[in-house]
């Protein structure tokens, strides 16, 4: 038993690569106990990398320590009738079970949704799928870069070719709507007594992205091109060189633009860019105007002046730095666990805090990602008790 907003909940997770097992981590770090099920080969990222740690008998792929924290392993091998009878005794136990095989598979292993709902009336399924679970391209397996293109976030991304966002988001997306439409159906279930399937998809996680960029096509017929290091609305917006590192900065109101120019002695009136619309419409002269200033003095001395004249701006950091900053540190957003095999590592945390504790996600305490099978005894006395 765990602490946290959901640790009255069990959840099966059958997912594998990363938007389903990703779903079943939020839940887990909001306390929930989250059994995944593996094949007996284990799920594909626990032989994705390098980079991976630990000696050859005992390896880990850091890929699968991203998205299994706070869940159990059990292996099942879903074509044996034994193993089968297992996974039908978790379902009557479950509160949610997770899927992301491709359309039809579930039922050929012998748990169509009707099935599942016959062993438990009150279990809410989440399926995610590449591209929808019906419609002429329903049967299409999801990768996440396939779904960053085909669902035009690439076109939007990049300077001189369309560019891959550099996190599998369209995985990460599909795992966080997943987990937010499965909470929304265990909430209906208090009403109605009985459970529901929740479908989501790389694709509808891409498009559900796509804001301002989509309403551009679908209101005002642009089609977006490359928005490069900059805003396509709003300026100065971007990323901008100095004498030593880039900078990024943002003018998002009238307000903010006069700010900035008694910082930098620039004149706020200039009919090049005095409102918004200039601005944009002469971005490319208003960057060189302010980068040729930039280029005077390192990153540290503008970004003081920025943060004086109240300009919100700040650093491109890479990872070390992110993992080793003060602010990070602070929010708990790294997570120190014990390995069964690696021992203490530490992992990124979750992004929510609730305000009778300091930790990360909605428990005091977190597991570790599971090795391959690691709870197989103790889960099946469980089930036996």
């Amino acid at each position: 038993m765990t602490d946290g907003p959901l640790s009255d909940l069990l959840v099966l997770d059958l997912t594998r690569a990363l938007a389903g097992p990703h779903a079943a981590m939020l839940l887990g770090d909001l306390g929930a106990r989250v059994i995944k099920v593996e094949a007996p080969a284990g799920d594909d990222t626990r032989g994705w990398g390098p980079p991976f740690v630990g000696s050859a008998e005992e390896r880990e792929s850091t890929y699968f320590l991203s998205a299994n924290r706070n869940k159990e392993s059990l292996v099942l091998d879903l074509k044996d009738p034994a193993d089968q009878d297992v996974l039908a005794r978790l379902v009557e136990r479950a509160d949610v079970l997770m899927e992301n095989f491709r359309t039809g598979v579930l039922d050929r292993l012998g748990f169509p949704v009707s099935r599942l709902h016959e062993l438990n009336p009150r279990l809410v399924v989440l399926s995610i799928t590449g591209f929808g679970h019906d419609g002429p391209e329903g049967t299409r397996a999801g990768y996440d870069q396939i779904a960053q293109g085909e669902g035009g976030l690439m076109s939007m991304t990049g300077t001189e070719q369309p560019t891959k966002v550099g996190v599998p988001i369209a995985d990460l997306l599909a795992g966080m709507n997943g987990a937010y439409g499965v909470l929304a159906a265990l909430h209906e279930r208090n009403t109605t007594g009985t459970g529901r399937v929740v479908r989501t998809s790389l694709l509808a996680g891409m498009i559900g992205v796509h804001a301002f960029q989509g309403t551009r096509w679908t209101v005002a017929g642009e089609v977006p091109g490359l928005a490069g290091d900059h805003h396509p609305a709003i300026a100065p917006y971007g990323m901008f060189e100095t004498g030593t590192a880039p900078v990024q900065l943002s003018c998002g109101s009238q307000g903010l633009w006069r700010a900035f120019c008694g910082a930098f002695d620039f004149d706020p009136d200039d009919p090049r860019f005095a409102t918004n619309l200039d601005r944009v419409t002469h971005r490319d002269e208003l960057i060189a105007l302010i980068e040729a200033h930039f280029a005077t003095g390192p990153a540290e001395e503008w970004l003081a002046a920025l943060a004086e004249a109240g300009v919100p701006a700040g650093k491109v950091r890479s990872l070390d730095d992110v993992y080793t900053w003060d602010q990070t540190l602070s929010q708990g957003l790294v997570l120190e666990v014990e390995h069964a095999t690696q021992g203490t590592l530490m992992l990124p945390g979750s992004a929510l805090r609730f305000d009778d504790n300091t930790y990360s996600g909605g428990r005091s305490t977190h597991l570790a990602p599971p090795t391959l099978g690691q709870h197989n005894e103790s889960i099946r006395a469980w089930l036996d008790s």
